[in-house]
């Protein structure tokens, strides 16, 4: 019987180590679990990202950057605008610029900026209804050299000085609109040459007429020892009306001997119309060239007469500087604004000298016309 207890004792134990054994184990397993919980998330999560969280993540990012596009479209979701898709298939509007980015300031085209008052590549024209235009200089057309700082006024009498010595000669221009015009008080003013009227043609009847005052001045003013030179006012409106006007100076001037040219002078009559306004540019230049080739065939000297609208504006001074002179009229003007060679400058409508009474044309001439 002893036996039997024994044994009984012995698989009892046998067991309860068992279990005590599996026990511990499991316990241990369970251990290594929860001590390696966040390691298995953490390569969980990075291996399969939230599609959804992701999503979210870049658009509060978006938002942040944008405050105008950070309302939701559902407070449920939190989901905006730029969520859908066709959002970003339209451009941005330019005037939902954020405040916060300020735009770069433009700066202007430089081209935009020139200035042709300034450049050095234009002049302008003042029209007598007091409009402004400015003309673009040539580069071919000769340029005058006169360094106009050496001009002095002397009490109404312009000179012209070249290293200290005046190299300028002083004269006016005249008609019966002056009146009886005393020469030799002129010379003894200072005046060495004068420009005369011989006639003119109508501004509308076309009929050439003689000066009244032409025959006597151009006598006395020789006698008296004066240069003399001068002018027709034209309203010629073809080349055979030009000629005729040509051929009517010449046979007035007759045996006379001129030692300043023969001008040609056409302009639009004041307050009135005239022959010449429907000529267009190259008609006004055939006319002038017309009558100054005839003149200059007889071998006088000659010049073309214009203010600067004229000269540049209505005719073609390219086709007459290089063969005629130029006789400029800017009247008022401290000195002349004319870009272009020019030999004569009519500086003053309202001179006053001794031996004229009343206004007259003053003028200045740059060049000894008898050396030329």
């Amino acid at each position: 019987m002893r036996l039997n207890n024994d044994y009984d004792d012995s698989g009892k134990s046998k067991t309860i180590a068992a279990i005590c054994c599996v026990t511990a184990i499991i316990a241990v397993i369970v251990i290594v679990l929860l001590m390696n919980k966040d390691q298995i998330v953490r390569k969980n999560t990075s291996a399969t990202p939230d599609p959804l969280q992701s999503k979210i993540d870049e658009l509060k990012a978006a938002d942040a950057k944008d405050p105008l596009l950070s309302f939701s479209l559902d407070d449920s979701t939190g989901l905006t605008v730029s969520d859908l898709d066709f959002y970003n298939m339209y451009p941005k509007d330019e005037d939902q610029t954020s405040v916060s980015e300020e735009k770069p300031e433009e700066k202007p085209d430089p081209a935009e900026e020139i200035n042709e008052t300034n450049d050095g590549k234009h002049t302008r024209i003042v029209y007598e209804d007091g409009k402004e235009e400015w003309v673009a200089i040539s580069q071919i057309l000769p340029k005058n050299e006169y360094d106009f700082t050496n001009l002095v006024d002397q009490s109404g009498k312009m000179k012209y000085f070249e290293k200290g010595r005046c190299t300028s000669f002083l004269g006016v221009d005249i008609s019966k609109d002056q009146g009886y015009v005393d020469f030799v008080k002129l010379s003894k003013a200072g005046v060495n040459f004068v420009m005369i009227r011989v006639g003119q043609r109508g501004y509308q009847t076309g009929q050439i007429t003689e000066d009244e005052y032409f025959a006597d001045n151009i006598k006395r003013a020789t006698d008296a020892g004066l240069s003399v030179g001068v002018y027709f006012l034209s309203q010629a409106i073809t080349a055979d009306e030009a000629k005729q006007e040509a051929d009517f100076v010449l046979e007035k001037i007759g045996d006379y001997r001129l030692k300043y040219p023969i001008a040609f002078v056409m302009k639009y009559a004041k307050g009135d119309s005239s022959r010449v306004e429907p000529l267009s540019k190259n008609e006004k230049t055939t006319v002038a060239r017309t009558f100054l080739s005839a003149v200059s065939a007889k071998g006088y000297k000659t010049t073309v007469y214009g203010n600067k609208a004229w000269l540049l504006k209505n005719v073609d001074l390219s086709k007459l500087i290089e063969d005629y002179d130029v006789w400029y009229s800017e009247m008022g003007a401290g000195m002349p604004d004319f870009p272009y060679s020019f030999d004569m400058w009519q500086y003053s409508g309202t001179g006053s000298i001794d031996g004229i009474a009343g206004y007259v044309n003053m003028n200045i001439c740059f060049v000894d016309y008898s050396l030329k």
